[in-house]
């Protein structure tokens, strides 16, 4: 008989083969449950729902940081993004330069979470832009945070305020009330944000780069670094009951990972050979850019850890063999 595990995470073309059942993970029966990152970290940090899920990086380091010892992590790695260059701002803040960010009120969801963490390790590291140079605006409270479940307190040297329950940050940008948003989310149809109106699509708005996708390209090419914001979590009791379970689903994630990245592939090959793509984009597009495993993301990994220390989010550097099991430290 199958050990049946309830697991939540995002639906995307890395995870869809579990979802669908495509790939097993052998003695395992997974009850799968698709859910957005913001509801489905507030409910597995605040009230553990799930027997496994995807884990924001951030909040998982800071609740070791600080003694949450429930979760065990496993080296899998659906979610990553070039987070900086989503920074929105209104056109008439007078930011047209990261520089420009120096004194202004920016909106984010969480102040936590781990795509804020690697924007701002980004804006200190590369334009000398520091966390207590802004004046944030943080649209989750406590009754829906990470934050709650994790002990965050804002760093001392940081002006933070919440935006208040009878507003949401969308309606601040709107209004002029925020300069703009380190990170914006609209519409995601879940019980954690609140915000509504696409502003990536407003006259009124601008990404702070005016090619996102240049200035992506830049900064891979500088860093070597792909930021991770989610990886996965057990329950440390369900882990220690069965130790077996960890590198089991840690298989099945590589073969659904291998899944993906073939139809992937197959798809470059395709508008490559129509002629819908420049030959000359074909090493950059069959580059494997997502991978599982500690070896591979070893640098980004500690890079993570590192910003969360350097920015006052956890009180000490905490090392990997603190987040994930011994199991799965060498592959």
């Amino acid at each position: 008989m199958k050990l049946q595990l309830s697991i939540a995470m995002a639906d995307n073309p890395r995870t869809r083969p579990i979802f669908e059942g495509k790939v097993k993970a052998d003695g395992i029966e997974f009850l799968a449950t698709p859910l957005h990152a913001s509801e489905l970290f507030w409910r597995q940090l605040r009230f553990g729902d799930f027997d496994v899920s995807e884990m924001s990086v951030s909040s998982l380091m800071m609740a070791v940081a600080n003694g949450d010892d429930r979760w065990v992590g496993i080296p899998v790695f659906t979610t990553r993004r070039m987070f900086h260059v989503g920074i929105l701002v209104r056109k008439d803040s007078g930011i047209n330069l990261p520089a420009d960010l120096k004194g202004k009120r920016m909106g984010v969801p969480e102040y936590q979470q781990t795509a804020a963490l690697w924007t701002r390790g980004y804006l200190q590291h590369e334009y000398d832009v520091h966390p207590r140079d802004m004046e944030f605006w943080m649209e989750r409270n406590d009754d829906s945070s990470q934050g709650a479940a994790t002990g965050f307190r804002p760093p001392k040297d940081v002006k933070l305020s919440y935006i208040p329950n009878d507003t949401n940050m969308g309606e601040m940008l709107l209004q002029g009330k925020l300069h703009g948003a380190l990170r914006y989310l609209a519409g995601t149809n879940n019980l954690v944000d609140r915000s509504s109106v696409d502003l990536y699509k407003h006259p009124d708005f601008k990404t702070l780069f005016p090619d996102p996708h240049a200035e992506g390209v830049r900064s891979f090419e500088k860093s070597g670094i792909y930021p991770i914001n989610h990886g996965m979590v057990i329950k440390r009791e369900i882990a220690e009951r069965h130790p077996w379970v960890i590198l089991n689903i840690f298989k099945a994630f590589q073969k659904a990972n291998e899944l993906a990245e073939k139809a992937r592939r197959e798809a470059v090959e395709y508008h490559l050979e129509t002629g819908l793509l420049p030959t000359s984009a074909k090493k950059a597009l069959t580059t494997q850019l997502i991978t599982h495993g500690i070896a591979a993301n070893r640098k980004v990994l500690e890079t993570a850890a590192h910003y969360s220390f350097e920015q006052g989010l956890t009180p000490r550097l905490i090392k990997l063999e603190e987040l994930f099991a011994p199991s799965v430290m060498e592959q």
